[in-house]
């Protein structure tokens, strides 16, 4: 038989109900503007009936319900959705940090044009063109003096603005490794708390909406998979290490690296093997610190070292207005003090490389000339050697074109008195110091007999960097030059005897060794004449290209990263517009389902009391 008290049950779990139902409205319009919130829903049925089917059970008429029950308070999320915004995000992330600092190294370009290095080396170059025209006057020579220091000063400061961007983005670096620590760490540490409280048949919808909105931050940074199909181990995945695996996760490491400047590399922590990331703030910031902005760097000690060498090539050559020669303009700082180049490069005492920067032959050639040669020559690439065919039909020029459009890390072209001159250029690898020449082959006659810089054709006659006293292997005419110290643009400087006397400033070059006196202004001519031969490398020609391009570059790159983040924006915003359309809490939708639990709880309440009325009839009022 039922009980007479039946009733009140009904009517206290009814209430019970809806003041979950009231509680769940008041939690999601208390935290609409919480960041990776999910509307959360409170699922109602009802109850179990007093009666099952069975042979024992009363007769009674049907089933006797007993009312409602919440049976779980789930949040509105979509997880597919939400798999393709962690997907996205970390392209988002990528292009975000590329677009910032690819705009601060086009800032470095911007400067006024009237104090651009490259306004600055015009005025130069016509400093030397007007002493050309006036090689007597002291006045010339000073000019040039005040404009090379001008020049060099402006250098100095274009290369302290890159390095003082890759020391920033270095500063980022580490502290992103640290956020990607904290992230993981406190994932790990809601997955504990996650399987607890399943464990106990309860939905931890605010720790999963905490978990989802960290991996969100996380994916951001380094590109993710996720893994939750295990609903007691969720798992991240990157960079092929479990970095989150249940409440175990795998740190990373920003360790500084003697290769590379001492700037750090990412490695896990667990082991020190290095960490590689294809998308993400992370992966962004190393390509932009040891790619995109050491780039720029080596373009401008390209441009440095060559300015620096041709200059003092001719101006060593040269007399000055005191008669005197053999002078450098600039000041050469060599890499290691060592006449030969010999370097230790293993650190075990003992030399073992050879670090050369430039090889000169010791015959004259002529650019037009036919060399009537056939052979290939080898020089050292950024992954492995480079060959470069040469025929009997060719020019020299066709020659010095094809080495220089090769890829080769080996530079050619005439000097001055028209020897053939190589050097070394920028390398790509941070396993190869730049400006060192590492191996020269020739397996016929051209750099050998023709050119006059190996000793030998094929095997014998080749130049190897990786052996001291390299050197003494060329040929007996070829000349050389000690590879530089790094970074020839934070250091060059003009020669302090040259800045203490600029009568030291050559205007002529003489002749039979003697001065040809103050008329002559040859010498002059022939720097203010480097301004547009050809002596950089590849698809650079000249100074004027040199300039052309690295503006060029460095604008395509900025457009690339402002239209491929606009892209990622835009996919982003429709993911989490949809999102928010699913999962966001809409004030007025919560009004309204409030207004239905008040009205359910407010008939629930007058149940309550019509039951309570008959109960006080039958127990209190009905007589004996």
């Amino acid at each position: 038989m039922q009980s007479s008290f039946a009733g009140i049950e009904i009517g206290k779990r009814s209430l019970i109900t809806h003041t979950q139902g009231l509680n769940t409205i008041g939690h999601n319009m208390s935290n609409a503007d919480v960041e990776g919130y999910s509307r959360q829903r409170i699922e109602m049925r009802a109850a179990d009936p007093l009666y099952v089917p069975g042979l024992n059970r009363e007769e009674t008429p049907g089933q006797i319900g007993q009312g409602v029950e919440t049976t779980s308070i789930r949040r509105i999320k979509d997880m597919l959705l939400q798999g393709r915004i962690v997907a996205e995000k970390n392209g988002q992330g990528y292009w975000q940090q590329r677009d910032k600092y690819i705009l601060m190294l086009e800032q470095v370009y911007n400067e006024p044009s009237d104090l651009s290095v490259r306004a600055l080396m015009d005025k130069f170059w016509e400093s030397w063109q007007d002493l050309s025209l006036h090689p007597g006057q002291m006045a010339s020579r000073k000019a040039v003096l005040q404009r090379g220091l001008t020049l060099v000063d402006a250098i100095h400061k274009r290369y302290s603005r890159f390095k003082g961007i890759r020391d920033e983005i270095e500063g980022d670096v580490q502290g992103t490794v640290s956020q990607i620590n904290s992230f993981i760490k406190n994932i790990a540490s809601l997955n504990t708390q996650i399987v607890k409280v399943q464990a106990m048949g309860d939905s931890p919808n605010d720790l999963l909406d905490r978990r989802d909105l960290l991996v969100e931050k996380l994916s951001s940074l380094i590109d993710i998979t996720v893994n939750n199909r295990d609903p007691d181990e969720f798992t991240i995945n990157s960079g092929g290490m479990h970095i989150v695996q249940g409440k175990h996760y795998e740190a990373l490491s920003a360790v500084r690296d003697p290769g590379n400047e001492g700037y750090s590399k990412v490695v896990w922590k667990d082991g020190g093997t290095k960490a590689y990331f294809r998308g993400g703030k992370l992966a962004s910031l190393v390509e932009l610190r040891d790619s995109d902005t050491k780039e720029e760097i080596q373009k401008l000690d390209l441009m440095a070292v060559n300015f620096m060498d041709l200059v003092n090539e001719i101006h060593k050559k040269g007399y000055g207005l005191n008669n005197e020669t053999g002078n450098n303009f600039f000041v050469e700082y060599p890499f290691i003090n060592n006449v030969s180049g010999n370097y230790d490069r293993n650190g075990d005492g003992q030399y073992d490389s050879s670090y050369i920067f430039r090889l000169t032959g010791g015959n004259v050639l002529k650019a037009k000339d036919q060399i009537g040669l056939k052979g290939t020559l080898t020089l050292s690439g950024a992954n492995g050697n480079i060959t470069v065919p040469y025929h009997p039909t060719d020019t020299v020029e066709d020659v010095i074109k094809r080495i220089n459009l090769s890829g080769a890390e080996v530079s050619a072209h005439l000097d001055y008195s028209g020897r053939l001159s190589l050097k070394g250029v920028p390398s790509s690898s941070l396993a190869n110091p730049d400006f060192v020449i590492r191996h020269v082959e020739d397996s016929g006659q051209f750099l050998a007999g023709y050119a006059g810089i190996l000793s030998a054709p094929g095997k014998a006659g080749t130049y190897d960097w990786a052996k001291a006293n390299a050197v003494l292997d060329l040929n007996n005419k070829a000349d050389f030059a000690v590879a530089p110290l790094a970074h020839p643009s934070g250091w060059v400087t003009v020669n302090p005897k040259i800045i203490n006397d600029p009568g030291n400033i050559v205007s002529s070059f003489g002749y039979n060794g003697k001065s040809e006196g103050t008329g002559d202004g040859s010498a002059a001519l022939a720097i203010a004449g480097l301004r547009t031969k050809p002596v950089m490398i590849g698809l650079i020609n000249n100074f004027d290209d040199y300039f052309s391009m690295v503006t060029a570059d460095i604008g395509l790159k900025g457009e690339q990263a402002s239209n491929s983040l606009q892209t990622e924006k835009l996919v982003m915003k429709e993911l989490t517009d949809q999102r928010e359309s699913i999962s966001g809490v809409n004030i007025d939708e919560e009004v309204s389902n409030m207004i239905k639990f008040q009205r359910g709880y407010e008939a629930a309440a007058r149940f309550v009391t019509e039951v309570d009325k008959m109960l006080d009839l039958i127990i209190n009022r009905m007589a004996v």
